[in-house]
């Protein structure tokens, strides 16, 4: 008989703490009473199904990726930050690291996110509104000043031109002197859920899984470390979506991507662990803390099970959390505070990898300052002040988590299946299909033919409006908004980003642009439009288009050019 799942779990806590990979910190109650690192049964035989719920560190990682839980290491604060232009958010980024932060990301205007320049006629009044602009590799730049790309974790939301974009990242840690091996990051880049929900795309959805395909082989032979994919579900889950089909819907798009991957023929043992996931922490408190134990556990058994995943590194589900910027309200703004704090204490005790807060006034403006601190605090009391870090999943076992889970688990295998069958697929070990001169997978295939048929954005426009129907009943309650009313707060400064921006940036992207030499731009260009009509990685090429100082309009342009644009079908 082999040794108990304790046993074990005890095993790997003793090397990881005789390896000094664990925190040195108080380790007690606020009263001075000893915690243990984790808590479990005395008998695990008592507890049927005991198999499923587990240790900390072991397959199928429900209670955890790590057996020291957050006393290995604490959740990385990574605060999501952009606005104006990149002197100014450089700014920001400095007084993130300075007061705590342990991590960047980086949030991008609308003209940035849809590949536009800031020149651009569609651009007009967006430029520095939403995040900061980015144009071109000295934008990039400026953006990362004093700060050695080397040595920081680096965060960048953005899916359609998510790869010029890492290119011009990539060309500033160059210019830095960055061994661009050693760089550590994540680009989201994930393209189904643009599709799917934030409508943010360039292309047809093939030109955008050949471009995925192409970073993944570039990074795993180039920046190792970097992880070339961040799979969203946020997003979804801000435009309606419930729990079940957020955590379904994410990873049903990181399984195409698994799928993608392996058609690219790379080692699901080496390029697996570099994917992760990006997921929204809604009000519901207890029902995020089950949704993220069953993320982990779903995706560790069909790594396994379904794509031949061996590696615990491979089988880990690692990802960040962002509070619910829907849950926001722009009435009585100062009860967000207390929003964002429970969302981001469901964050935690889900075991999240890292976690941005948001801002109070979020909902009327960018962060201010002091808005972006207080945040940021919300963290820093959770992690110094509350003792929640002191032990691995401390819920693991309770009743009401445990049938939280497995029901948000059971929910989301029943939408697999729909996916699959939309594919014509019975499982996800089916024959694979063709796309984009690589053969995909029936996982791919169902998701593909659920954005054409609109089938995604018809179950979530329906869970929204089944959430509508209930506030509007006061079945469902928001505080401030359809009950209890009054109120003694009065209007909020907020952050304004000034009209000469948008000047400003304009006016130096046409300085930058008489410059440089055009006709090496032009050569640069043809050179990458050249690689896309073969099967040639467009890495490189595109890395020789940021060098020349080609702008990311002039980039996507190209291969607007080439590829055609993507306009989604007119449903009713």
């Amino acid at each position: 008989m082999g040794d108990s799942g304790y046993v074990r779990w005890q095993r790997r806590y003793d090397e990881a703490m005789a390896s000094g990979r664990v925190r040195d910190a108080d380790y007690t109650t606020l009263s001075g009473v000893d915690v243990d690192p984790v808590y479990g049964p005395a008998d695990e035989s008592a507890y049927p199904g005991f198999e499923r719920i587990g240790w900390p560190g072991e397959f199928p990682y429900t209670r955890g990726l790590h057996a020291t839980g957050y006393r290995g290491r604490s959740w990385t604060i990574r605060q999501f930050a952009g606005f104006g232009n990149a002197r100014q958010t450089n700014e920001r980024y400095r007084m993130i690291l300075g007061r705590g932060g342990g991590g960047l990301s980086v949030a991008f205007d609308m003209p940035t996110l849809m590949g536009r320049d800031s020149d651009d006629p569609r651009s007009l009044g967006e430029v520095g509104h939403c995040g900061v602009a980015v144009d071109s590799v000295a934008d990039m730049e400026a953006l990362f000043d004093a700060i050695p790309l080397q040595d920081v974790t680096c965060s960048m939301t953005i899916s359609g031109p998510a790869v010029p974009i890492f290119c011009m990242y990539v060309v500033a840690a160059e210019r830095q002197g960055a061994d661009i091996g050693h760089l550590d990051g994540t680009l989201q880049t994930d393209i189904f859920k643009e599709y799917i929900a934030q409508k943010e795309w360039l292309f047809t959805p093939e030109p955008h899984l050949r471009l995925i395909g192409d970073l993944m082989q570039w990074c795993a032979a180039e920046a190792p470390r970097y992880k070339p994919l961040s799979v969203s579900g946020y997003h979804i889950r801000e435009a309606g979506s419930t729990a079940a089909q957020e955590l379904a819907y994410t990873l049903a798009d990181g399984f195409a991507y698994v799928e993608l991957g392996k058609a690219r023929g790379l080692d699901v043992n080496e390029f697996a662990p570099g994917l992760s996931f990006f997921f929204d922490a809604h009000i519901d408190f207890f029902e995020e803390i089950a949704k993220f134990r069953a993320a982990r556990r779903i995706w560790a058994r069909w790594l396994r099970d379904v794509y031949g995943a061996t590696t615990p590194r491979a089988q880990w589900l690692r990802f960040h959390t962002q509070t619910a910027g829907v849950s926001l309200t722009a009435q009585q703004p100062y009860n967000n505070v207390v929003r964002t704090a429970v969302e981001a204490l469901s964050a935690v005790l889900g075991g999240t990898n890292s976690l941005h807060t948001n801002a109070l006034d979020e909902t009327l403006a960018l962060p201010s300052e002091r808005a972006a601190e207080i945040a940021m605090r919300t963290q820093q009391v959770l992690m110094d002040e509350t003792g929640v870090a002191n032990v691995a999943d401390p819920l693991g076992g309770a009743w009401y988590v445990e049938a939280l889970t497995d029901r948000i688990e059971a929910e989301a295998e029943a939408i697999f299946a729909r996916i699959l069958a939309l594919g014509g697929s019975a499982s996800a070990s089916d024959e694979t299909g063709q796309a984009a001169g690589h053969r995909v997978g029936p996982m791919t295939t169902g998701i593909l033919r659920g954005i054409e048929d609109g089938w995604f954005m018809s179950e979530i426009a329906e869970a929204a409006f089944q959430y509508q129907k209930a506030l509007e009943k006061g079945d469902k309650v928001i505080v401030g908004v359809n009950r209890h009313h009054e109120s003694v707060t009065g209007a909020l400064e907020i952050m304004r980003v000034s009209h000469e921006v948008e000047t400003d940036q304009v006016a130096e992207l046409a300085s930058r642009r008489a410059g440089r030499d055009r006709a090496e731009v032009d050569r640069r260009l043809a050179a990458m439009v050249e690689a896309a009509r073969g099967e040639a990685n467009m890495v490189p090429p595109m890395l020789e288009a940021v060098r020349a100082e080609a702008t990311l309009g002039e980039i996507c342009d190209a291969l607007r050019a080439e590829w055609g644009e993507y306009r989604e079908p007119a449903r009713f």
